[in-house]
This record gives C-alpha cells, structure tokens and sequence, in this order.
C-alpha cells in the first residue's frame, strides 16, 4: 500500500515491548510518520495514541498503511502477519522466528497482495546487514555469508576468553547485564543464531532452505580448558554461522570455531556481531555493530519503514527456489573434547591437544553426524572447527 505524499505513514505497531517502546519513541519525533494503533492486551495510559486489543479493528480500517510486528513468537504474529498482507498493508518485522520458519510463503504473500516485507531487525538487530546483502545482489552474485550472528554467545566466549571466567559465571554476568535472557537455551544452543543464518542464506542464493536441515552446535558444553586450547593455537573460538553455493546446493551450518587471534572475527568483542558478505568480485567485506537491543533493533525497523515510505515494495530478493543443504564438501580439522573414545574418533586423531584432541580434516557433515549421535552436548562434551 502507497499514500500521498502530504500525509504521513500510518502505523499499527503489533507489540509494544522493549524493541516496539523504541518504535513508539522513535516515530514521536517524526512528521512523516504516526502510530495509528499500538496492540495491546492491557490499557498503556503512557501512550499517546489509541491503544486496541481488538486486532480485527486495525485490520480493517483503510487508513493503516503499515503494519510493525514486534512481539515475537508463533502465535498469533503468524496469524495477524498473513491478515494484514491480505489486507493490503506493508508489514515490517524483527520475527526471526517466523521469518526463518515461514520465509517462503511470507514473502509469497506479499508478492501476491502487491505490498511491502521487510524484516532487515530481524537479522543483524542495529546493523543493516540484509540491505547491504540486497544492495550486493543488484550488482553481482553473491558466493558466501558468514560471521557471529549472536551477541550473547559471542560475551560468554569473549568474557571467558579475556577475563578467565567460567562458563556459568561468564553466562550469569551476561544475564545481570541484559545480554543474556532468563532462559538462555535458543542462544547456546544455537537456535537463534540458526534463525538469522536461514534468512541470510534464502537471501544470499535466492532460495528457501528448511531450518531443520541446517545443523548445529551451539556453546552449552564448553569449558575453561577448551579456551586454553585454542590459546594454545593462538586462536579464539568464536560461534560461527557459514553458507555457500555448492553445485546447486547450499552448504549451510553453525558451529563453534577456533579463529585465527589475526582474524577480524576474532577481535569481536562483547556482544557485537560482525555479519559478511564475499561477492564473485568485491571480494569479503564485513559488517560490524550491536546484534541486539531497544535501540538498535527500532532502528533497524524504522529503516524499513523509510525505505517503503520512499517507494521500495519489493521484499529482498524476488528469487525463491527450493534448495537442499548438503555439507559434505566441506573439509576441516576438528577440536573435540569427548568422554570417551569410539572407533570413528579413534581412526581420525591427528594429535593430542590438552583436554581434547585435533582431528584429521572431515567432513562437516560426517562430523556433526557424529557429535549428533554421541549427543556431544549433553554429555558435556565439545567440539569446535579449526579456521
């Protein structure tokens, strides 16, 4: 949906919690935009703006131009997302969730009701990563997205690596700081971050791969000693996202990593992301900012916003080919620490390392197989690959 020029945006802003607050503070000092509606299930005296917790009344009334989706979650944001496409409205959303799980049909509804999708806070939280992928697209074919995804993980290992805490300590100093949720498990163990590598790599390829084909480990089971290892290498293990095009294929996975000290990815500190892109001609170039938080995230969805005000309708990429994430080409070294030795990691040690072992070169598939059915994590094992 387009407006004229001489009014502004009209806003229905789903949620109005930490990132939607931001959004609300934002638009108050605009001209060009104003919340129509601001869904809620209890009364917000505090806002100045009608506040419904009837959805079906937003939906309907012709003069809300665009919807912001910032609840989070399944249910009912899948729900009032699709209503408000069908509609006829612009939908902006930091839903990673639902943007990782429903890409393609999303992004199909749009194109069929000839609106506006964004979800550039969905990925990257203040960096605006999807529109430089999408910008990268306009001019070349893009060969691989990788980086730190997460900013929690990313503090637990930086705080481990710089300060010599503990897992736990370095996770509850996490939590008192607000970088880490009560319930921390779709960050350690990698959901998350599995989320944004989804969107990245349907953007990146203009394909729609399916989240539970993606594998991954996340950091739940690592320990001090396994930071000394990596010391040990003069190297820094980080939580790394990676895909690329592999003959038609997606090669698409996270893991831990143990990066080189001299690698940008290893200098990333607290809990920054730093998302890249490598084009078929401009090389690697990467992108550096906070993952999370009010600000940083509204920021991003106020963005989205400008650039449907200023004309952009079109979602990322206009491409939606179903692909297959096949990891077996992909070959590297290992840091694996294991309670117990079994026959396949017997036949595959190149030396000892402390409390763990490096393997000969495997393949990411074979090896995440493995870790899979030795259930690595939660016998307190770990395993990370050597960059």
């Amino acid at each position: 949906m387009l407006w004229r020029e001489d009014r502004p945006m009209r806003i229905a802003l789903l949620g109005c919690g930490t990132v939607g607050g931001g959004v609300y503070e934002f638009v108050q000092e605009r001209t060009d935009m104003e919340i129509a509606y601001v869904l809620s299930r209890r009364p917000r005296p505090e806002l100045n703006c009608p506040v419904t917790s009837d959805f079906s009344r937003i939906v309907s009334d012709p003069t809300v131009d665009t919807a912001i989706e910032v609840m989070g979650g399944r249910q009912p944001a899948y729900e009032y997302m699709c209503a408000a496409l069908r509609a006829g409205k612009n939908v902006v959303t930091a839903n990673k969730q639902l943007m990782s799980e429903r890409y393609g049909e999303l992004v199909q509804l749009a194109r069929e009701n000839h609106v506006a999708l964004r979800c550039s806070a969905a990925v990257g939280g203040g960096i605006r990563w999807l529109t430089n992928l999408e910008s990268t697209l306009d001019m070349e074919p893009v060969l691989r997205v990788s980086g730190i995804m997460n900013g929690t993980t990313n503090y637990i290992l930086d705080t481990m690596t710089t300060s010599g805490l503990k897992f736990e300590d370095a996770l509850r100093q996490a939590q008192a700081l607000g970088y880490a949720e009560v319930d921390p498990t779709e960050d350690l163990n990698g959901a998350d971050a599995r989320r944004k590598l989804v969107i990245s790599t349907n953007v990146a390829f203009g394909c729609v791969v399916q989240e539970p084909e993606v594998t991954t480990f996340g950091i739940a089971g690592i320990r001090a000693c396994d930071i000394g290892a990596a010391r040990k290498m003069h190297r820094v293990v980080k939580l790394m996202a990676s895909a690329r095009l592999d003959s038609g294929d997606v090669a698409c996975y996270l893991e831990p990593a143990m990066m080189p000290q001299g690698m940008h990815e290893a200098a990333v500190p607290e809990n920054f992301n730093l998302i890249s892109i490598t084009g078929m001609h401009i090389g690697k170039q990467s992108f550096y900012g906070q993952g999370a938080g009010r600000f940083p995230t509204a920021y991003n969805v106020m963005q989205d916003c400008l650039d449907i005000r200023n004309g952009l309708t079109r979602f990322y990429t206009d491409k939606l080919r179903p692909a297959r994430v096949d990891n077996s080409s992909i070959m590297r070294p290992y840091y694996v620490r294991v309670n117990g030795m079994d026959r396949w990691l017997q036949t595959r040690i190149d030396k000892m390392l402390d409390c763990g072992i490096i393997t000969t070169p495997v393949a990411v598939s074979e090896i995440h197989a493995w870790a899979r059915e030795r259930k690595l994590t939660e016998t307190g094992g770990f395993l990370a690959s050597l960059r």
